[in-house]
């Protein structure tokens, strides 16, 4: 599947002006031009924007049949029976070719320590074995079948199935499941799995050994979306995490980060993500904003105070005495000189700078934390509209001669919508961590066109409907569509083209 959507072509590549009309007949007698103006479409449409990232998404079919390759070519390439190779790189966690480069310098040391006796005359099979009695649950029935790894270890049938069947239920991923003598390290095989077990449980084995594959594969993560068994590739290394948001979609339609497995967080790379999350947590948002409007700090200490009594005159615990009111020192405070209902231009600026960095700071954060909930919040309430979307679709179509595909277009403007709203969200996060410069005006005038736009199509999508102006209503819808669309395209071409050349300077360590 390629990261590349249908909506990456603007208006543009679609209508063309008034005058080209005009000349309709000409420009299509000339095929040649004709198929010029084609390829230009296709091309700017296969053409990767800064914000994209290249990926593929799979299916658990896809999983088994690359493991199931890997598996033949180590076994291939070492000449080791295939259910020793799956212990093998399972011990490896996949890592081919590190198994090979270790396998070639001691062999016995590798096999010893994955669990695994390459002997092959020495194979799991059921046996009967005469007097042989269980050591697990004593029975000596001469018709007992018995099974024993390359060990040599016998136990009865139906307890190694009901071992393994206990261990693969607990749906350990590691699935490093040990012959069940005391201190053997022997592996139990997929081979012998599925020689004691019945189809569901070596069914939910092989499904555990796909998801064991993805997850310690650097490049592939399994889709987070709800009920979603797709697994997507993307190969984006971690030291490029700073320079590219890696953003993916499933084919169930859920978008999030391959990195972070966060839903969509464009402009913000992941680093400032858990940064602004982590903080959210230490700010609990509504003490903090109890403090901000009911506290002062103390301009010796920096202490939070809080005001219990009516009068003015404060005394900190380091025994500074201010006023509450103008937070100036009580020494200059007396009948005959009292000042504090003046406004004082000097005085207000010396308190000010008097405030220590933690609240300038709770202030600015504050700022930041309003508008990144008022998107996210909206954007619930936008999702909202799609449950009445269908009845505003059913009432344009009964007042009008437009078909039930052409009354689309109020879907697409939710989809739309709630995905800029997302975007804007995020904005402020980037925008938060952002050091002033240049660049920051330019990144804050993409947000606030943004931004405008994207209410003015909120407000369109709440109109009532008027039978006389449906034309109208959906001529402003389409529009408004496709240019907070492009509005946002251009919001995030130029966040991300500043990340790759190192344009964004930000007030913490994105390193670390």
């Amino acid at each position: 599947m390629s990261g590349i959507s249908d909506e990456d072509l603007t208006s543009e590549d679609f209508y063309q002006d008034s005058d080209d009309d005009v000349e309709e007949e000409d420009d299509y007698a000339d095929d040649d031009d004709n198929d010029h103006y084609f390829t230009d479409v296709v091309a700017r449409k296969d053409r990767k924007k800064n914000y994209e990232v290249n990926f593929s998404v799979h299916s658990n079919e896809d999983i088994v049949k690359r493991q199931d390759d890997e598996v033949t070519h180590v076994s291939n390439i070492i000449g080791i029976q295939k259910q020793h190779a799956v212990t093998l790189l399972r011990h490896f966690h996949w890592n081919k070719e590190r198994l090979i480069d270790q396998y070639m310098e001691d062999s016995t040391e590798v096999l010893n320590k994955a669990g695994i006796i390459a002997d092959n005359t020495k194979t799991s099979q059921f046996i009967k074995v005469p007097g042989f009695i269980c050591n697990i649950c004593r029975d000596d029935d001469k018709d007992l079948d018995t099974l024993a790894l390359s060990c040599g270890h016998k136990f009865c049938k139906d307890c190694y199935e009901h071992y393994l069947t206990q261990k693969i239920k607990e749906g350990d991923e590691n699935l490093r499941i040990l012959c069940m003598a005391n201190k053997c390290n022997v592996i139990v095989d997929e081979k012998t799995v599925e020689l004691a077990v019945n189809k569901d449980i070596h069914d939910r084995y092989r499904t555990l050994l796909s998801r064991a594959y993805v997850n310690d594969s650097e490049y592939l993560r399994w889709c987070p979306g709800p009920n979603c068994e797709y697994a997507i590739e993307c190969h984006v290394p971690h030291t490029s995490l700073t320079s590219i948001i890696p953003i993916v979609e499933c084919v169930c339609t859920h978008r999030f980060c391959f990195s972070c497995g966060f839903p969509d967080h464009r402009p913000t790379i992941c680093v400032l993500v858990k940064k602004w999350i982590k903080k959210c947590d230490d700010y609990d948002y509504k003490t903090a904003k109890w403090i901000f409007t009911y506290t002062k700090e103390c301009g010796n200490c920096h202490s939070a105070i809080e005001k219990i009594g009516g009068g003015s005159h404060i005394t900190c615990k380091c025994k500074y005495e201010f006023c509450w009111v103008c937070m100036g020192p009580w020494s200059k405070h007396g009948i005959g000189w009292y000042s504090c209902n003046r406004y004082n231009e000097k005085t207000s600026i010396d308190a000010r700078n008097q405030q220590p960095n933690f609240r300038a700071s709770l202030e600015r954060y504050l700022h930041y934390y309003n508008r990144f909930a008022n998107h996210e919040q909206s954007a619930k309430l936008d999702r909202e509209l799609y449950n009445n979307i269908e009845k505003k679709m059913e009432e344009i179509q009964q007042s009008s001669d437009l078909s039930w595909i052409e009354v689309q277009f109020l879907n697409k403007a939710v989809d739309i919508l709630v995905q800029c709203r997302m975007t804007l969200k995020w904005t402020y996060v980037f925008a938060y961590y952002l050091a002033r410069n240049n660049q920051t005006n330019i990144f804050e005038d993409n947000q606030r066109d943004l931004e405008i736009a994207v209410e003015q199509l909120s407000e369109l999508l709440e109109k009532p409907i008027e039978a006389e102006k449906i034309a109208e209503l959906k001529q402003q819808i389409s529009y408004k569509t496709i240019y907070i669309g492009n509005r946002r395209e251009v919001l995030l071409e130029s966040t991300a083209k500043g990340l790759l050349e190192s344009c964004w300077e930000f007030w913490v360590d994105i390193k670390s």
